[in-house]
């Protein structure tokens, strides 16, 4: 009788939680980073206090955006614990209905009544709980809120990709530093939409062009504004 081997794969989702986080802080630090120099160079200021709005601009992104990951995964977090334990206070008090609840969830899902009813009773006697809470309330181990990971990868993303702009900036000569931090920095977020793609599973073209046209659509917008505050002073 041969053995049973499971087959092994990895799944794209399992990603999900810090791969949505490093984007985003990636993103975010290139994009804020690059539009705040850019905006401040728009208004004439003098390149060493353009480098240290950089600066401050990194350690400040990187700590918001650590503090907001970590407050709005740890809120959904909480949801998750609140119903669990909702969905476990109602197995120990009505079993027989929380039965009948996920064999209706089967039968919905196409299994024939009988066999939804096996389905349920097996899974219920292994892990009651598990079963309910991936097949009722759509929580799994896999994409679970895990507020320190997200609050770590979003300020350390958020760190390299602020880094980016800066070394644009502190390499490039003054009369260049726009149009150098500018070029840069959308080279930058078109390599970052196609890695993001490439590990999403995504199409590289569709992620690479999303990203940097919102990129350099925000640098624009800052570097309009910087110019305007900059003549009128």
């Amino acid at each position: 009788m041969k053995a049973f081997r499971r087959h092994a794969e990895r799944h794209r989702t399992e990603r999900i939680g810090w791969l949505r986080a490093a984007v985003l802080g990636a993103n975010d630090g290139i994009v804020s980073t690059a539009s705040l120099i850019v905006g401040v160079a728009a208004a004439s200021t003098p390149p060493e206090n353009i480098l240290m709005v950089g600066v401050a601009g990194l350690v400040a992104g990187a700590m918001s955006m650590a503090a907001g990951e970590y407050v709005s995964v740890h809120s959904q977090a909480d949801t998750e614990n609140a119903d669990l334990a909702r969905e476990k206070a109602e197995l120990e008090t009505d079993p027989a209905a929380e039965h009948r609840e996920l064999e209706g969830i089967y039968i919905a899902r196409g299994l024939e009544p009988e066999l939804a009813k096996q389905v349920a009773v097996q899974l219920m006697a292994h892990d009651a709980l598990g079963a309910h809470a991936r097949d009722e309330l759509g929580i799994s181990k896999e994409l679970g809120a895990r507020p320190l990971q997200a609050a770590l990868a979003s300020a350390a993303s958020f760190a390299v990709g602020a880094a980016l702009p800066l070394l644009s900036t502190a390499l490039a000569p003054a009369p260049a530093i726009i149009l150098c931090v500018s070029a840069s920095s959308l080279v930058f977020l078109a390599l970052l939409g196609a890695l993001a793609a490439r590990a999403g599973g995504a199409g590289l073209v569709q992620g690479t062009w999303r990203v940097t046209f919102w990129g350099a659509l925000a640098m624009a917008i800052t570097a309009g504004v910087g110019a305007l505050f900059g003549t009128v002073v």
